[in-house]
């Protein structure tokens, strides 16, 4: 199973860019490339997918334990010749002053060489100083190259990567040049999804081109070649013989809603759920015959207008809310079922009404980090009192949710509670990779069976599991706000 890991000293350093590059690369050579992101990172797999023409998968150490990182990392990886991981943030930086969650912790996991991405754009020399501390911090991280990033000119390379080579002994593998046009789009979260089409196949073609001539592609297959076998295990995340569908699933993808882990997908189809894509921005209805709902993060807010103006998708979303069928929605899609969002203008755009209260972006604060919660009441992927990993990444807020309703209690956050929970609907901030705990992949695809079921047959279908009522949810006629 020929791995690679593509780490940085700092984040910015280019590891996005480099990671990309290799895949396209080593997919043009006709490999079969199967991409991965240390972290909760949804943009960057975007890009890595692009590149490899595979979806790219999160491996997050803090969120999901050892075993079911490994198994998820060799099941997929299984039918690849070569996987690309890119790191996250700096090679060992993890949650607070500890390794968990870090690239280093993973590539270990991995048992996986590592290439060392240094920003040189403002440096030469130090870059050594930078690549020997990376190197001897942790001798059980096995850093096997360096690729610089932002190299000004041909000597400006030799005097660094021979710096570099005194110092380590490392190889350094080549290089990228200083070049605006192989720079990717930024704003308020990140770089710029895929799925936005601000980067054109021309971006990947020169990136591509620039990779060939100025890194050493042998290299580093050898690298990824000279992992040592790795040991996987099932761990009970996926059913021991194959499910057949059970029931369909709406999943909101479009411009606005990016933002899924692709094991999560993997979870829900292999415990019988058949996906639905669906646009909340184009489509007048949800997918017939579906028996849930699931709404992934993104940007909602740079599309609100359009959003609001899909009155017939919000009628929708409001039906099956009230019909009791199951609905997911995490970040964005917490935003999408709020009464509306106000944005970074002060336009309001009224929005689904399942949800009390409007979702701002006034940008108090940036809410990031990892979170671990505990279920305030009984939901379909939960019972009231057990717990989950999360992670938050949001500038909006949404105002006015009442306590009551919260669907969970953050802990080290005393009094703090979160998200929405009634009836069958959840709605929270918190992005939850469902591989962290065996069972709720297969909770929600019973949960939209039994809706399913109780549809066809026309029986009313109870609330969720401890019988709360269900949601409120507002007509969509009252008078709506400018925007």
């Amino acid at each position: 199973m020929a791995r690679l890991v593509i780490a940085a000293a700092t984040s910015g350093s280019g590891k996005t860019t480099v990671a990309t590059a290799v895949a396209a690369a080593m997919r043009r050579r006709g490999l079969r490339v199967q991409p991965f992101k240390v972290g909760p990172d949804y943009i960057d797999p975007s890009y890595h997918a692009r590149a490899a023409g595979a979806p790219s998968r999160n491996l997050d150490s803090w969120l999901l334990e050892p075993p079911a990182l490994l198994e998820l990392f060799a099941r997929a990886a299984a039918p690849a010749d070569v996987a690309v991981v890119e790191g996250v943030m700096g090679l060992y930086d993890g949650r607070a002053d500890t390794e968990e969650g870090s690239t280093a912790q993973v590539a270990k996991l991995l048992d996986a060489p590592v290439v060392l991405v240094l920003d040189v754009g403002k440096v030469s020399r130090t870059a050594a100083a930078l690549a020997l501390g990376c190197q001897r911090y942790d001798p059980d991280v096995r850093i096997a190259g360096v690729v610089l990033n932002r190299v000004g000119s041909e000597r400006h390379h030799a005097w660094t990567a021979s710096s570099i080579e005194r110092a380590t002994g490392l190889p350094v593998l080549g290089y990228l040049p200083k070049r605006s046009d192989l720079t990717l789009p930024e704003r308020h979260l990140g770089l710029v999804p895929v799925a936005e089409g601000r980067v054109g196949d021309d971006f990947f073609e020169r990136l591509v081109d620039q990779v060939e001539r100025t890194v050493d592609l042998d290299a580093l297959l050898r690298l990824a070649r000279s992992a040592p076998p790795l040991t996987a295990r099932p761990t009970g995340l996926f059913p021991a013989e194959p499910v057949a569908p059970r029931t369909r699933l709406a999943v909101a993808r479009d411009e606005a809603f990016t933002f899924y882990y692709e094991d999560n997908l993997d979870l829900l189809r292999a415990w019988g759920a058949e996906l639905a894509p669906f646009s909340p921005l184009r489509d007048d209805r949800l997918p017939p015959g579906v028996g849930g709902v699931y709404i992934g993060g993104g940007f909602p807010e740079l599309f609100g207008r359009e959003l609001s103006a899909n009155r017939s998708m919000l009628a929708s979303l409001r039906e099956a809310a009230r019909d009791g069928l199951p609905l997911y929605a995490e970040c964005g899609g917490l935003m999408l079922l709020s009464e509306g969002i106000v944005d970074f203008d002060g336009n309001r755009h009224q929005l689904a009404g399942i949800v009390p209260g409007w979702s701002t972006l006034d940008r108090p604060r940036l809410h990031v980090g990892y979170r671990t919660a505990v279920a305030r009441r009984s939901s379909f992927l939960l019972d009231a009192g057990e717990r989950l990993r999360g992670h938050e990444f949001h500038w909006s807020r949404v105002t006015a949710v009442p306590a009551e309703t919260a669907a969970y209690a953050i802990d080290g956050e005393e009094g703090r509670v979160e998200g929405f929970v009634r009836g069958n609907v959840l709605a929270s901030y918190l992005h939850v990779h469902f591989g962290s705990d065996a069972r709720m992949a297969p909770r929600f695809v019973e949960a939209c069976a039994k809706a399913a079921r109780s549809a066809r047959s026309g029986a009313t279908l109870p609330s969720h599991r401890d019988g709360g009522a269900g949601p409120t949810v507002s007509t969509g006629e009252a008078a709506r706000p400018e925007t």
